[in-house]
């Protein structure tokens, strides 16, 4: 399995071509003033003029361009996560003030204007996120007070409540990439592969060509095949090739995964089985409220408990210092 390290590099790698943060906006930003933007105009700030502090954050890409006839610029800042954050609020909160402090000490605040940032969390995890988009709503309501507190909202797209006939009508190299995560076959894989080779055919995107298959190789097939061995690959035509090749030794497990994970989507039928969801859902809730971010095989191994088992866990829960005496016999 790909580690989380992989992963928001990879992500990160990406969307540092102008294409992906272009498709991205274009494709899953919605309002009027998204056709006043002038993508011609995007530059990447990382490295442009932030100062010390905003230079160490490393789990970023910010972009910046013009809007309008203005020299206004949307400042865009991407978060890639693979786990919920129930203080995901705070974390772009800080980042944008980072960036605002950042952006006065090098005098690139005119008119003493701060310009409008346009925060955006890529989540690609496998629960449904249910943490705060509002800091807002993080702070306790008291009458009289409401006026003073802090909205900070951002931008969340979760991969995985994204439905496929919305992703299939774009032609979007964003899209295609969220179709990846989602895929369940070999041959939706070679086919959405094929797609890339055939719009990244220009030299001048030799880049992002390797940069997704950088991403395939450390993030998607590890996670569909995470008991074969990936051979080193470097640009798309060796994935196609590589998947051509070996895709009646694969297709087994790859399709066993699919069924195994189907089953878990049909257990969502009937009564019996949203109260096994339900439950689930909330000892994980509880679990990675108390102890941090829940291991893949502790998810996979709560979502497939039945019910009885994860109340016997979920009462292990309440004196629990640890996820390991939460399934303590």
């Amino acid at each position: 399995m790909p580690n989380r390290l992989d992963n928001d590099s990879s992500y990160k790698l990406l969307f540092s071509h102008p294409e992906m943060v272009r498709d991205l906006i274009l494709g899953f930003v919605h309002g009027d003033w998204v056709a006043r933007l002038d993508f011609s105009t995007m530059e990447k700030v990382n490295g442009l003029f932030v100062g010390d502090e905003f230079r160490d954050r490393e789990d970023d890409v910010i972009w910046r361009l013009r809007f309008g006839d203005a020299w206004l610029y949307v400042y865009i800042l991407l978060e890639f996560q693979t786990w919920i954050d129930d203080f995901m609020p705070l974390r772009v909160g800080d980042y944008m003030f980072s960036l605002y402090q950042d952006l006065r000490k090098a005098k690139q605040l005119p008119d003493k204007k701060l310009p409008p940032i346009l925060p955006v969390v890529i989540y690609t995890g496998k629960q449904k996120w249910d943490a705060p988009l509002d800091v807002n709503e993080m702070i306790v309501p008291l009458p009289g007070l409401d006026v003073y507190q802090l909205h900070m909202r951002y931008l969340l797209l979760d991969v995985t409540t994204m439905a496929e006939s919305e992703l299939e009508s774009l032609r979007n190299l964003a899209a295609v990439l969220f179709r990846l995560e989602k895929s369940r076959s070999v041959e939706t894989v070679r086919e959405l592969v094929n797609t890339l080779q055939e719009w990244l055919q220009a030299p001048e995107q030799a880049s992002l060509r390797r940069a997704f298959a950088i991403w395939l190789r450390r993030v998607l097939l590890p996670k569909r095949l995470p008991k074969s061995e990936i051979p080193e690959i470097t640009n798309l035509y060796e994935v196609g090739t590589m998947l051509a090749e070996t895709v009646q030794e694969w297709v087994k497990p790859w399709m066993d995964q699919g069924r195994q994970e189907g089953r878990q989507e049909g257990r969502q039928e009937g009564r019996q089985e949203g109260r096994q969801e339900e439950a689930a859902a909330m000892l994980l809730k509880q679990m990675r409220r108390k102890f941090g971010p829940t291991p893949d095989g502790v998810i996979d191994k709560v979502r497939s408990a039945n019910l009885e088992r994860i109340e016997i866990w979920s009462d292990n829960f309440v004196f629990a210092n640890s996820i390991e005496e939460v399934f303590a016999s």
